[in-house]
């Protein structure tokens, strides 16, 4: 199974949204990753079908996925980073309806229904209109709709924006293995979401993939740029202004101990440390606020 998309842009105006991308989606997860305006969200709707390309094409097994129109949109699930609903919509009658639209047995409804609200803890709020629902229960309807209908091809944007951490781990190991023979495309600026399930990731800027590979192979270009130290705590603030700090904790007697980025050592004492995936995209996006991604 694959998912080829050759030299495919899109254009607005005087804006390249996407420029010329070309990529093999095989079985498992991708992680899609890039800063706000990167283009990922205009990549996921031409993948969606739901945005027609200035150039290029998206092939499923060697077919169009246009020319396949409604025979694709059957093995598509699509987690939009905002989902339509009617307000007077409870949970079960949201998921029943988007059933119907699509097109999955009325026999299977049910059960397939009953067994997301289960694995996505929905059971309870059922019946409780959706627009009632705290943003993270409703982000957990949204990823239900998303595989009513056991896609082969599962795309998300933001799937677990105001999830709590259990419900991510949660989220996680049920992505994993729903993976198996299929594929699953998840755009995400909480990293950790991909880092440790994700097959490969595919990274965006300026509308561009710039690259593509395992979590292990992509860290490999920060080796020796991710460092350690303890700091007085009152010195934090000088090294805010000049270092790349990624994390900080504070530690007994009035020291922080710190994480940044850079070619060398810039504090004496700095050890260098393995990277992370997290560690790559903010040394790609220095300017990306992981509190604000998303686009």
């Amino acid at each position: 199974m694959e998912l080829k998309i050759e030299h495919l842009s899109k254009r607005f105006k005087d804006k390249t949204a996407v420029d010329d991308v070309s990529l093999t989606l095989t079985s498992g997860v991708w992680g899609l990753l890039g800063a706000n305006g990167a283009g990922k969200t205009t990549l996921m709707r031409m993948i969606a079908d739901i945005m027609v390309p200035t150039n290029g094409a998206i092939y499923y097994d060697g077919q169009d996925i246009h020319e396949m129109g409604k025979a694709y949109r059957e093995l598509f699930g699509f987690l939009p980073q905002d989902f339509g609903y009617s307000r007077d919509f409870t949970v079960k009658d949201y998921l029943e309806y988007m059933a119907a639209l699509k097109d999955v047995p009325a026999r299977e409804t049910s059960r397939k229904i009953n067994h997301l609200l289960d694995i996505l803890t929905l059971s309870d709020v059922k019946r409780k209109k959706i627009a009632k629902l705290s943003g993270g229960m409703k982000r957990r309807v949204g990823i239900a709709q998303a595989m009513l209908n056991d896609p082969k091809i599962l795309v998300m944007d933001e799937p677990t924006a105001g999830l709590d951490p259990g419900e991510r781990v949660r989220f996680r190991n049920f992505i994993s293995e729903f993976s198996h023979d299929r594929i699953v495309l998840i755009s995400t600026h909480i990293v950790s979401d991909v880092e440790y399930i994700a097959t490969r990731n595919a990274i965006m800027k300026d509308g561009k993939i710039v690259d593509v590979g395992t979590t292990d192979e992509l860290v490999k270009q920060i080796e020796g740029k991710v460092w350690t130290c303890t700091i007085p705590a009152r010195d934090l603030d000088k090294y805010e202004m000049r270092l790349r700090i990624i994390n900080q904790r504070g530690e007994d007697n009035n020291q922080v101990s710190i994480r940044y980025l850079s070619d060398k050592s810039e504090i004496e004492g700095s050890i260098t440390i393995s990277p992370r995936l997290e560690d790559l995209y903010l040394w790609l996006f220095p300017q990306a606020d992981l509190s604000k991604e998303g686009n």
